[in-house]
């Protein structure tokens, strides 16, 4: 046998043992809507703790246990998602269905994470009770406490992989102060840009990363168009609204379009521009909104799904499961047309030398917000006592060493808020 034959064997083999895992894990062939649906529907009812909670239960379930992705797409996508108005956490989703099963994969995505909480949501606009007594109090602890676990964990594993030397550690300390000190809902951006140029100034000595392609079956023309429309409703409907005798419906789509436009920052932003739109106008009471909102902190998934409480509990028609129909459709909406414009020049801006140096200090710029996040709101509001840590350490360890799946986390956890509750 030639030498060269001899050489080359192991390449060729390993090459193809590559290709064999790829398949295995999911990351070579695209996946079925079906497939995607079921997915997030189990996500769906087992996301507790907000948006930054959101991408922790996302990062473990398609980058740690599926492959669907690997950290640094995941960690851009997170990145692109941060940094364009609308549900972060959604859009990242939605984002991870198309790139897996084409646009029926999308629309799964996005069905199946944000179904469960919209039909409590407008169960609970139609007048049911919300959970009370010890032990109703004890479980909403406990589904609290799961999103001090799943944060922890992912800043734990984002951090040793995206934050590997001293200036990007720096940046993410930087950022995280940033998030911390101030007040506006608009340190989030601030940071994600200070974090860019950061990296663009500190990283640009990086070797550049072999980036492997981000398949999104979105046009450039398909964005531009999506970009369009979404600039024409923001602009169009409240001069339409200015100028034509409009029915009610298209003044609640209007509200609700342009609250999901807005937001930049995260999902409790929206709630002044909402209130703003909704109770000065007599569509709902002011005690009615606070419950509402007070619910929607109560139950899993996003909280833009608020919209289809909204939507079900207004004076005016549509109300009701079509009035929520319209509120899901309207504050998703811009969202999903702003993300559909940006995503098909992501892929090639983020394999440019100095886009990856801007992306390295975006990485940990984001490294840093969930760390900000994971001491406010998350910690704050869920660890009072050394039983509620407790908790909160049975999950990080159950998620990082036993690598346990999500929902036996959100069980374990809401036990224990329970048997902390009966100890009072």
């Amino acid at each position: 046998m030639r030498e060269g034959e001899v050489e080359n064997r192991p390449a060729v083999t390993t090459a193809a043992s590559e290709s064999t895992a790829a398949l295995r894990h999911g990351r070579g062939h695209p996946g079925s809507p079906l497939e995607v649906l079921r997915i997030f529907l189990r996500l769906g009812v087992s996301s507790f703790g907000g948006p930054i909670a959101h991408i922790g239960y996302f990062r473990e379930e398609f980058v740690v246990r599926r492959h669907w992705l690997d950290e640094q797409a995941f960690v851009d996508l997170v990145a692109l998602c941060q940094f364009l108005p609308g549900p972060a956490s959604s859009q990242v989703g939605f984002s991870i269905g198309l790139m897996r099963a084409g646009f029926g994969g999308a629309l799964a995505a996005w069905t199946g994470f944000t179904l469960p909480s919209a039909i409590v949501l407008v169960v609970f606009a139609y007048g049911a009770g919300a959970l009370g007594g010890p032990l109703g109090a004890g479980f909403l602890h406990g589904l609290k406490l799961v999103a001090v676990a799943i944060v922890a964990q992912a800043v734990f594993g984002m951090a040793r992989a995206l934050c590997p030397d001293r200036q990007r550690a720096s940046i993410a300390l930087v950022a995280a102060l940033i998030i911390l000190f101030s007040a506006s809902s608009l340190a989030q951006i601030a940071a994600i840009l200070l974090g860019g140029f950061a990296g663009l100034w500190l990283c640009r000595g990086t070797a550049p990363n072999a980036v492997r392609h981000m398949a999104v079956p979105v046009s450039r023309r398909a964005g531009l168009m999506a970009l369009t429309i979404f600039v024409i409703l923001l602009v169009g409907l409240p001069i339409f609204q200015t100028f034509v005798l409009s029915p009610p419906v298209v003044a609640l789509f209007d509200a609700f379009y342009r609250s999901g436009a807005l937001v930049f920052g995260g999902g409790h932003v929206v709630l002044p521009l909402l209130r703003q739109a909704f109770v000065p106008t007599g569509w709902v009471s002011d005690n009615a909104f606070l419950a509402g909102y007070g619910a929607a902190q109560a139950v899993p998934g996003p909280l833009f799904t608020f919209a289809a409480y909204l939507g079900a509990a207004v004076s005016v028609s549509p109300h009701g499961v079509a009035g929520a129909a319209l509120g899901l459709f309207g504050i998703f909406l811009p969202g999903i047309l702003v993300l559909l414009g940006a995503l098909p020049f992501w892929d090639t801006f983020r394999k440019r030398a100095d886009a990856q140096a801007i992306m390295r200090g975006v990485n940990a710029a984001v490294v840093g917000l969930l760390g900000a996040a994971l001491y406010h709101p998350v910690w704050t509001s869920s660890v009072k006592t050394p039983g509620d840590f407790g908790v909160a350490l049975v999950g990080f360890v159950l998620l990082t060493v036993w690598r346990a799946p999500p929902l036996v986390v959100v069980v374990v956890s809401a036990l224990g808020g329970i048997a902390l509750a009966l100890r009072k």
